[in-house]
């Protein structure tokens, strides 16, 4: 079983071990989080890669905001909750100094956040704070390397809450500008869109389908297009929506 970013779990697992690729840059983190146990922990956890350095932590907003725009770190994680005013400043901050630094909110699993919403403030990674410490560094690096980062269960979470703030009997198609062209999908397209709905990644897909990263990226251009969606959470609606999320 993987550990968990519990208190415990920081202060007595075992880190990932470094990366030997000395020619990778190193990756600035700034840590936001109220609890100064967790906070510390993982700074020391992230300490220990040899590819990251600890920025430095906050515990307060006007400390956040001062040592983001100081600082100006690559990758900011953050411990409040997504709806709460504290991280709507961080945010704002971030878009008022223009600072390129990415976000990974710290979520609580058993707060009902609206992830959603995050993703609208400009998250670039959702991590829940029971994940394990290989996800943890992972996203680091996937999100540093431009990536957006969603787990399977978050990914699944977000569009629970989409297709749950859009009733099946209202107009989904019209408000979001999609078309009703679901019978021109190739049964090909069709096993991706149940994937994607599913919370996978092209990676994964390519694995599962036995098929190239790149033939999958093509089938995505090729269904976007069909249906007139601009991203992968539309498509996601789209195929609840109409019933596709699931192997007939």
């Amino acid at each position: 079983m993987k550990a968990s970013l519990t208190v415990a779990s920081i202060l007595t697992e075992r880190p990932e071990a470094p990366i030997e690729d000395s020619s990778v840059s190193t990756i600035r983190v700034l840590v936001i989080d109220e609890q100064n146990l967790f906070r510390d922990g993982i700074a020391n956890l992230l300490g220990a890669q040899a590819d990251m350095e600890v920025a430095g932590c906050a515990d307060t907003v006007p400390t956040a905001v001062e040592s983001m725009r100081k600082l100006r770190p690559d990758i900011c994680l953050m411990g409040w909750a997504v709806g709460s005013p504290n991280s709507q400043k961080v945010f704002a901050a971030i878009q008022e100094s223009r600072i390129h630094t990415r976000v990974i909110m710290l979520a609580n699993e058993d707060v009902r956040e609206d992830f959603v919403e995050a993703v609208r403030q400009g998250c670039s990674g959702i991590v829940p704070k029971q994940t394990s410490t290989e996800l943890l560094i992972k996203s680091i690096r996937k999100v540093h390397a431009g990536e957006f980062w969603l787990d399977r269960l978050t990914t699944a979470e977000v569009i629970r809450r989409l297709a749950k703030k859009t009733p099946a009997n209202s107009n989904v198609g019209a408000r979001l500008g999609l078309r009703e062209q679901s019978s021109a999908l190739s049964q090909r397209e069709r096993e991706i869109v149940i994937l994607v709905a599913q919370g996978f990644k092209n990676k994964e897909m390519a694995e599962r389908m036995f098929i190239s990263e790149q033939t999958v990226k093509n089938h995505l251009h090729n269904i976007f297009d069909k249906l007139g969606v601009s991203d992968r959470l539309e498509l996601a609606l789209y195929a609840i929506h109409h019933n596709l999320h699931e192997p007939s």
